[in-house]
């Protein structure tokens, strides 16, 4: 998904919600200081050794020629600015710190939506709206377009529960649009964040969506089950957007380690997250720099879990197996991709981290989607995310699964043929992609919480239990013309009807989920 660069000031309204969120860090345990930075250059993760204090780092990345700019003292991770070349250096020479690094080079990213598959296609062209009334209980205006929503019995289960609004899923993307049609009713606005610069700012204005992703990705999970549009996994749930990604859709380790703080302190049960560690998409335990990165990352998605969160996330479009991965060839890219030997040393963040579901992606015919990363250590379910080569249908004809786009992103980040217009105005886009796959499986695990009151591993295992086991396929020659993007590995498939590296314990069933 090609994405354009888009700025503008926040305003002061934003500018004074900096203050109220440095007081309001202070009772959390999540102290902050001056964000400005004037003069700063780059941004630096501090890591202290595990449940060491930090309240030390004022004085100590001060003394380094820095500023504070967040202090998560629950994981002993700081967020600093610094112009200093050696400002790294000086801080892992102070007492208690196991490491620093620049986050320049360390951003994650959105996993793309199978970038090359989805500018080739051009057979679509923009509607106006399908009345979607009576197709498997789904009857907004465009549930006809929904087979997504059909396969995995999302109309049957909303005869049982569409959710409650107790429920808050969080939404760890580039934003939303709060103001679309589809997704306001639920929007949570006092859960929503902006963490893009490593320091909470609050508030649904401050988490708006600039690139679209994270609007495609919220209303799979809650969109509005209101006569318009599209019906979400679970349309009475309150949904937050917790924007770590800017208008490139580039996340940095800052932001991730922020909204997985926030979502741990503002009362978020579930979290989607459609993105991948990135310049390096497997991200080394052995090498200093990416250690620290994924050292902090984790700590904070382990916050979020300790405090009952369930982390979903996409596995990823690069066709890799990623419990055997042995080159990275697609890395650093940013720069100028660098062939490296790779072991089961480095992981994919998050999707790699203890406890987090894994995601894979199908198509409509109940297949592996031809681009979906897979991996017997990886995968935990599957859910439909599309397929624009192999499973095309007369249900799916472009093979994309159709959700929310802010209408003042259309003709910018959504391709002319993806672009769908409600007789109302509201506006939609089909995209594919494990990044569709992923709310998919999060709006479920909603629908779990809703009516059982389950969270944490008990809420994870419940979602692993409500799914249709898919075995290993026996004829895979079809995805012969599809090796792996970073080794170009054949793609294979291991394990049981039970577990297996391409689906996991199988593809969800909302109607299982709520039954």
């Amino acid at each position: 998904m090609s994405v354009s660069r888009r700025g503008g000031s926040r305003g002061t309204a934003v500018l004074g919600a900096v203050a109220v969120v440095a007081a309001a860090a202070l009772a959390t345990g999540v102290a902050s200081a001056d964000a400005s930075t004037t003069g700063a250059s780059s941004t630096y993760l501090v890591v202290y050794k595990e449940k060491t204090s930090t309240s030390g780092a004022g004085s100590a990345v001060a003394a380094a020629g820095g500023q504070v700019v967040a202090t998560y003292a629950p994981i002993s991770v700081v967020v600093a600015r610094s112009a200093s070349p050696d400002f790294a250096a000086k801080m892992r020479k102070v007492k208690g710190v196991e490491g620093a690094v620049a986050t320049t080079r360390f951003a994650s990213a959105i996993d793309g939506g199978a970038v090359s598959a989805d500018t080739a296609d051009t057979s679509t062209t923009t509607q106006t709206g399908t009345n979607g009334n009576g197709v498997a209980g789904l009857n907004d205006s465009l549930s006809g377009l929904q087979w997504d929503m059909t396969q995995i019995k999302v109309g049957e289960a909303h005869a049982i529960s569409t959710g409650d609004p107790s429920v808050l899923v969080g939404d760890i993307d580039t934003g939303l649009d709060y103001t679309h049609p589809d997704l306001a009713p639920n929007v949570d606005s006092g859960a929503s964040a902006n963490c893009v610069s490593g320091l909470a700012v609050p508030g649904a204005a401050a988490a708006a969506d600039d690139n679209g992703h994270g609007t495609h990705t919220a209303g799979t999970i809650a969109a509005a089950a209101n006569g318009l549009g599209i019906v979400g996994v679970a349309p009475s749930v309150k949904i937050a957007g917790i924007k770590a990604g800017n208008a490139d859709g580039y996340f940095f380790p800052e932001a991730v380690v922020c909204a997985f703080m926030w979502a741990g302190s503002h009362g978020v049960d579930v979290t989607n997250n459609s993105y991948f560690a990135d310049p390096w998409l497997f991200n080394c335990r052995n090498d200093a720099d990416q250690r620290a990165i994924w050292t902090a990352e984790r700590r904070a998605i382990k916050y979020a879990q300790n405090n009952g969160v369930l982390v979903v996330a996409a596995e990823g479009n690069q066709a890799d197996d990623l419990s055997h991965p042995t080159q990275d060839a697609t890395s650093p890219d940013d720069t100028t991709p660098v062939l490296r030997d790779i072991s089961n040393a480095c992981a994919v963040v998050p999707t790699e981290v203890p406890g987090v579901v894994g995601v894979s992606a199908t198509g409509n015919k109940q297949m592996k989607s031809f681009y979906s990363s897979y991996g017997i250590s990886a995968v935990d379910v599957a859910a439909p995310g599309g397929d624009s080569i192999l499973q095309t249908t007369a249900a799916a004809p472009n093979g994309r699964v159709l959700s929310t786009w802010p209408a003042s992103l259309l003709t910018t980040t959504c391709l002319a043929a993806r672009r769908v217009v409600d007789a109302s105005g509201a506006t939609y886009c089909y995209q594919q992609g494990t990044s569709m796959a992923s709310p998919h499986a999060a709006g479920v695990a909603a629908l779990i919480a809703s009516v059982t009151g389950k969270s944490g591993g008990a809420l994870s295992a419940a979602l692993q239990n409500a799914v249709n086991p898919m075995p290993c396929p026996t004829d895979v020659s079809m995805y012969a013309f599809f090796p792996a993007l970073d080794n170009g590995a054949p793609q294979t498939c291991e394990g049981t009807l039970a577990q297996n590296s391409w689906f996991g314990a199988g593809e969800i069933d909302a109607l299982k989920a709520v039954g």
